[in-house]
């Protein structure tokens, strides 16, 4: 016999892959059934159940009693039913007996049992608890034999595997919970309007979901709020998923002085009022949210108010939807009616939730009723046997009295008298006042009214008709005895996708940005126009070492491309930029940008995003590229690759062209090259471009790029001169060559800064690395060939230079300026 042969143990070889599905299935199964779904029918999670069994059935603690210490209720479910640890138990309990976590509470606690603000509840040995009517109504006929009972985790004793659930409360107070590879999320309800529904389902089975909104409209939250629109609780209640979006209640207040307040009185489901206030706080120190000067919370025991003061000239809508847009103020809730229907999960329609439940109601009455009529029965029995044993009395006293112990009168009774063994019983224990007249009219009449309950008994159970008219009976008192007005409003008209742009005028304004990215906008009418060669008036503030680098007109519903030096793209809205006066120094883009380590090169007004069009960059090394612009169309908060650079390069501008047009480079030294962009390819995203102007000068490099849209090319040197030449003295050359002197720029008359394409009614702003910015009429500078010096067209004081031009276009609606003045 070998060593294998003679061993006593056996190895099993299994698939490690098969052993790890079937575990984790069976660990799965058991928090989705035993711990993290509710039932369909009780609208409960194992640990609720059992701590409202062990309240009413070990404890005793029912709403007509006395509180008591919400720590002996923890034990007696820990102990008896729910092994799981005293402080998840203690946490259930605590949330059922908060008004704003349930629409209805099940516990009726006494003490500190937390707060909206977050706060959490004093420890259960200084809390008390018992249970209110309502949770009583989950519990009522629990001990007629209505549910089935299981036996507990040590099966020393039994308990529910649901409640007889008087109440639809799955929908009435909804539940939450995360599963494996599941979750739930159901929305409370108002009780009245269940109930309401309930009846009128029990009518017509066959009801529409239209019909079902009459009666049942959406949710009803216990903190109130406004639902706005209905479109995604239509789709929750007809396929058991969807979306409910909830606005808290805020209300304009005016003010003395003409200031306003904004005034919360009501916040979303489940949102943390502390924290709410917090975030606004946090989004005014950001500025993302601008005009709010003060924030109090005047909140008490009488309700929500907090109070949020505005400085004088705030437009407040724009600040109350802007709180909407960015804090909780606002919130949506993913709905998912996931629950157990027969020991497994299943997702469900309103249709199926309300089927499901006068399913367990019917059941719940029908074997009440079976319970109530064997009782009844029994009884009935008894009583028929008292009353012959009073017809022969002295015939049971005689052999009662010649019997010589119990059992032998018992059987005597049953043998020669005719009785049961229960009715022999029952005589032997009759007392003898029983005898009297008065108490024998007691059992006759107790023997009528008991046939009146056996007859209304067996009706009910003799159809389903019948129990089916208990159940809406029933239905009918839970809603008289608990029912309540609607808390939550429903805005059915409402665009639950809300754009602060509805509330922002679309209008031109000056956007200016500088060399160490700080940025603001300012209402073009700050700048009067002035005559050409004034010395303009101060534009913006700017730190040491700082200056203007760009100024660009845009509408405030555009977006802006802002290209960075590394080549990567982001978006930001032009009305997101806040609004600054004429000297103001602008806020640091990084606060509104998700940039890394990178700074802000290139910045492209857009408001569509149109496939036919193109967008041309030009390189400070002579590069050029075209993509489309409908490659930018999905705006990203971390932004998108848009270009790569070369190293050492820089990206100059951006420009937006129809895919035929002639551009123009220029170079700091004066060059210029026109050519067709038909001679650019375009590419995806994330290229390194072609070469467009071949630089003739060491030390040049491209300053500008320029459609050819207008009659003149507009060049403008960094010491204030500049000239306007016509476009047809640029001969097109093919990409790629050096170009053709434009322009003289030299120390004296200074390097080229920007070429911009005008026509003689558009205007001009220039803005110097000071902060001074001229406006001033295109047709008031010189129009000269190439090759010539130009003209001074903004004197600049000495160290300081001029960054950057932008045209305003006429607008036949802008009332004419008025004649220029200097402004130091």
């Amino acid at each position: 016999m070998t060593s294998e042969e003679n061993t006593t143990h056996k190895t099993v070889s299994i698939n490690i892959e098969d052993e790890m599905k079937n575990c984790f299935i069976d660990y799965a199964m058991s928090v989705i059934i035993g711990r993290a779904i509710p039932d369909v029918r009780d609208g409960l999670k194992p640990v609720h159940r059992r701590i409202l069994y062990a309240m009413f059935h070990d404890e005793g603690n029912t709403s007509d009693k006395a509180y008591k210490k919400s720590a002996k209720a923890v034990a007696a479910t820990m102990g008896n039913y729910h092994p799981h640890g005293d402080s998840a138990i203690y946490d259930t309990l605590v949330k059922m007996a908060q008004p704003f976590s349930y629409r209805y509470t099940l516990v009726d606690g006494q003490g500190n049992f937390g707060s909206i603000d977050g706060d959490s509840a004093a420890a259960m040995r200084y809390t008390e608890a018992r249970l209110t009517k309502a949770a009583e109504s989950l519990l009522e006929d629990i001990d007629k034999e209505t549910v089935d009972f299981v036996p507990n985790f040590d099966e020393s004793s039994q308990e529910p595997d649901v409640l007889p659930s008087r109440i639809p409360n799955l929908l009435v107070n909804g539940t939450t919970g995360i599963a494996v590879g599941m979750a739930t999320n159901m929305m409370p309800h108002n009780l009245g309007e269940v109930c309401d529904l309930v009846d009128a389902y029990i009518d017509n089975p066959e009801m529409s979901l239209e019909e079902m909104m009459k009666i049942l409209p959406a949710p009803d939250f216990p903190t109130g709020g406004k639902i706005m629109g209905t479109d995604g609780i239509v789709n929750a209640y007809q396929t058991g998923q969807g979306k409910v979006v909830l606005r808290g209640i805020a209300e304009i207040e005016e003010r003395k002085k003409g200031f306003e307040q904004i005034v919360i009185t009501e916040i979303p489901y489940q949102v943390n009022k502390a924290a709410m206030i917090e975030k606004i706080a946090d989004l005014v120190k950001s500025k993302t949210i601008e005009g709010i000067s003060d924030i109090r919370d005047e909140s008490d025991k009488d309700g929500i108010r907090v109070i949020i003061e505005l400085k004088q000239n705030t437009q407040a809508n724009v600040v109350l939807n802007l709180l909407y847009k960015h804090t909780q103020l606002e919130s949506s809730f993913g709905i998912i009616n996931l629950a157990i229907v027969d020991k497994k999960p299943k997702i469900l329609s309103l249709a199926e939730l309300l089927r499901h439940f006068i399913a367990h109601r019917v059941d719940v009455v029908r074997r009440r009723s079976l319970f109530d009529l064997r009782k009844a029965e029994e009884r009935m029995h008894i009583l028929s046997g008292l009353l012959k044993a009073l017809d022969m009395i002295d015939v049971v006293i005689a052999t009662i009295r010649a019997s010589p112990e119990v059992s032998v009168a018992q059987e005597a009774l049953v043998s020669k008298l005719g009785f049961s063994e229960a009715q022999a019983e029952a005589i032997l224990k009759m007392q003898l006042r029983r005898l009297a007249a008065l108490e024998q009219q007691k059992i006759l009449d107790e023997t009528t009214s008991l046939q009146l309950v056996i007859d209304k008994l067996t009706w009910i159970l003799s159809s389903e008709e019948n129990i089916l008219s208990v159940v809406k009976t029933e239905t009918s008192e839970i809603r008289t005895a608990y029912a309540d007005e609607r808390r939550t409003q429903i805005d059915y008209t409402a665009n639950t996708d809300f754009n602060v742009m509805d509330l922002i005028p679309d209008e031109q304004t000056l956007v200016m940005l500088t060399t160490q990215n700080y940025i603001k906008r300012v209402p073009l009418d700050l700048y009067r126009q002035q005559k050409r060669g004034g010395r303009g008036v101060i534009g913006m503030t700017t730190k040491d070492e700082d200056s203007v680098d760009k100024v660009f007109l845009a509408n405030t519903h555009d977006y802006l491309l802002c290209f960075t030096n590394k080549g990567r793209v982001y978006w930001l809205r032009v009305y997101e930029i806040p609004e600054g006066s004429r000297t103001s120094k602008g806020k640091a883009i990084v606060n509104l940008l998700n940039l890394t380590d990178e700074e802000v090169s290139a910045v492209i007004p857009m408001r569509d995003f149109d496939a036919e069009k193109n967008l041309l960059y030009a390189t400070k090394k002579g590069r050029v590229g075209k993509f489309s612009q409908d490659l930018f169309s999905r705006p990203r908060t971390g932004g998108i690759i848009g270009i790569t650079l070369l190293d050492g390069d820089e990206l100059v501008d951006v420009v937006v062209t129809d895919g035929s047009t002639d551009v123009v480079l220029t170079t700091a030294f004066g060059q210029a090259l026109r050519f067709s962009e038909d001679e650019v390819r375009a590419t995806g995203r994330g290229t390194q471009g072609v070469i467009g102007i071949r630089l003739k000068f060491e030390g040049d490099y491209v300053c500008a790029l320029t459609l050819v849209e207008t009659q003149y090319l507009l060049m403008i040197t960094d010491k204030g001169f500049g000239k306007r030449t016509e476009f047809e003295e640029f001969r097109g050359h093919g990409r790629g060559t050096q170009g053709v002197k434009s322009i003289v720029a030299n120390f004296e008359r200074g390097k080229v800064v920007s070429s911009l394409a005008v026509s003689d009614d558009d205007q001009v702003i220039i803005t110097t690395a000071g902060g001074v910015v001229l406006r001033t009429s295109a047709s008031d500078i010189s129009i000269q060939g190439r090759g010539t010096k130009g003209v001074r067209v903004i004197r600049v004081d000495s160290g300081d230079k001029v960054t950057s031009v932008a045209i305003v276009p006429p607008d036949e609606d802008e009332p004419a300026l008025p004649e220029a003045t200097d402004e130091a």
